[in-house]
């Protein structure tokens, strides 16, 4: 009989801590109305996309300054910019994104979006200059422009 109380016991205990670390991960994630706080865009993990080549100096091929911050960059810095539904309304600006592709990776920064609703179709990754390079495709070969790559947030 002292066998089936403390084996009762030890799953009581088990139990306690198991609720005491779930209220205490729901306490730290919401708000009193319940709704979550601080919540970012979903990750993303090696998803398949088109990497597509943009110029976002003023004057260049992306038109006017980056969504995220207002302001343009040079062609020789590792940015992108992300399909409407992989942007997420602004969630993924200024994060972070690995780019594998022609046997290279490379991480950038998102500053603007590849508006969806104008066009730009939904797997883009639409990328400077410095990112085509840093994944060492050639400015004359047939992949300069549009290439197949994945993606993941880095």
């Amino acid at each position: 009989m002292k066998s089936h109380y403390r084996s009762s016991g030890a799953f009581l205990f088990i139990f306690i801590i198991l609720l005491t670390i779930c209220l205490s991960t729901e306490a730290q994630t919401s708000n009193p109305s319940r709704k979550l706080v601080g919540k970012k865009a979903p990750l993303v993990s090696h998803t398949k996309a088109t990497l597509t080549i943009n110029s976002f100096e003023a004057g260049g091929s992306g038109g006017g300054p980056a969504e995220c911050d207002g302001q343009y960059h040079s062609d020789k810095t590792l940015i992108v910019a992300l399909s409407s539904g992989w942007y997420n309304n602004g969630k993924r600006c200024s994060d972070y994104i690995t780019i594998e592709g022609n046997g290279r990776s490379v991480q950038a920064k998102v500053v603007d979006e590849c508006d969806s609703s104008r066009g730009c179709a939904d797997d883009i990754v639409d990328a400077s200059k410095a990112v085509w390079k840093a994944l060492g495709v050639k400015e004359n070969s047939r992949d300069w422009g549009e290439m197949k790559v994945f993606w993941s947030d880095a």
